[in-house]
């Protein structure tokens, strides 16, 4: 890799990482990737369903369209706090900026006090068992493994808690067609919905005999993020979105067969012995935008539950927090106090697991650095460039932890190796 007198680094090479590395690419500045996983594709690969399929092959293209190129050192298999220090790239490798573009991989706590005691025996988060539910059919899959049971229940209300209650539906229908000797393909029967190629085997729902999971929601069913609101939307404009919204929740309804609860909130925990049966939930109201608790409390017992009450980044050494998220002194930019030269883009930032928005998030951050920060668009540089001999010092430490991995410089012959022959 030849000189280059700016260099950024990146860290997380899935969406808006890519997005970063090339537009700081195609301005000629080097841009190193620091990707935790062997394959760089983040929540594309483990966050979203894998009956998302050409959506899937699509983004990788454009993911790989961005990584492949000459001024990107991929480096994989590398977890800033883990395996490098964050302070050590924004104060010692010679870097001019460093980008957070690490998503949003932990879960919102489950709000009930104790409830993640009862992790693994009982209550199970989305982010991992959407993770399992894409790899777990892979031969060599050592992740945690869940199993699916008839009346499940999920604590939810966004577009990923629809995708839970898709993925336990179509889970259980696939293995109910099994046991009477049909093989169904998942993407079909996510495409056409369950009723319509049940019909196709001569079979309906109640002849398969499987109780329906069921969607917890404190809100109603119009408030369901489904479309979002464009900004300064007018009340004809947000009273057409939400009624999209109702639309939208019923067709998704009647292709999965799950069930609704809308307007109760999960305020309490039903144990047996060390086991989560169930919870006590309190009816809500909306007012004025906001939920309110009320008195009237119920009990639902269900042999597990999902809580997809959101995504929050991961808590990162040297990085502090205001609640669940990165204490920002600029949003729309991901700036922390005590990094001058460090910005955020994607879920780390915006929160909402959107492709769209984590890509135009990371082309605004992206094209600010350039015009606002390094002003590579004006005659006068705003900072100094490197010398060849920093520069060369920088890829050697690059290179160093390539090696440590065993990425050989190879961006294709490294995929190759990594992934598994029966990925979905």
């Amino acid at each position: 890799m030849s000189f280059h007198p700016y260099a950024i680094a990146v860290i997380g090479g899935a969406t808006a990482g890519a997005e970063a590395a090339g537009i700081f690419s195609a301005n000629g500045i080097l841009s190193v990737v620091f990707e935790q996983n062997a394959r760089p594709y983040g929540k594309i690969e483990d966050g979203l369903p894998r009956w998302h399929t050409n959506l899937r092959q699509k983004e990788y293209r454009a993911i790989d369209t961005k990584l492949e190129n000459e001024n990107v050192a991929f480096v994989p298999q590398t977890k800033i706090g883990r395996d490098l220090e964050l302070r050590a790239l924004t104060d010692e490798w010679g870097f001019h900026a460093v980008v957070l573009a690490n998503g949003a991989w932990s879960d919102r706590p489950l709000p009930i006090e104790g409830a993640d005691a009862f992790v693994g025996r009982g209550l199970i988060y989305q982010n991992p068992f959407i993770y399992w539910f894409n790899h777990f059919r892979e031969r060599d899959y050592q992740g945690e493994r869940y199993e699916l049971f008839e009346g499940m229940a999920v604590i939810g209300g966004g577009l990923a808690s629809i995708d839970v209650v898709k993925a336990i539906q179509l889970e259980l229908t696939l293995r109910a067609l099994q046991e009477r000797g049909i093989d169904q393909n998942l993407a079909e029967l996510e495409v056409k919905g369950i009723p319509k190629q049940l019909a196709q085997h001569g079979l309906s729902w109640p002849d398969l005999e499987i109780r329906s999971c069921t969607l917890f929601y404190r809100r109603r069913p119009e408030d369901m993020p489904l479309v979002e609101f464009p900004e300064a939307a007018n009340d004809k404009v947000r009273e057409k979105i939400a009624n999209a919204r109702q639309r939208l929740l019923k067709k998704a309804q009647e292709k999965y067969l799950f069930e609704v609860q809308p307007l109760c909130a999960p305020v309490g925990l039903i144990a047996e012995g060390d086991q989560l049966v169930g919870l006590r939930f309190a009816r809500t109201r909306v007012e004025n935008g906001r939920v309110q608790i009320g008195d009237e409390t119920f009990e639902v017992r269900a042999p597990a539950i999902v809580s997809s009450i959101g995504s929050v980044p991961e808590p990162l050494a040297g990085i502090a927090q205001k609640g669940e998220l990165y204490a920002f002194k600029d949003r729309e930019l991901g700036l922390l106090d005590d990094y001058p030269s460090l910005f955020s883009m994607g879920n780390v930032v915006t929160g909402k697991g959107n492709i769209v928005a984590s890509r135009k998030h990371a082309r605004a951050v992206g094209n600010h650095m350039i015009e606002k920060y390094l002003r590579l668009s004006d005659e006068v540089k705003e900072l100094e460039p490197l010398s060849e001999d920093a520069s060369r010092k920088l890829l050697d430490r690059v290179r160093a932890q390539q090696r440590r991995v065993g990425f050989s410089g190879d961006y294709r012959a490294w995929l190759e190796a990594v992934t598994p022959p029966d990925l979905s």
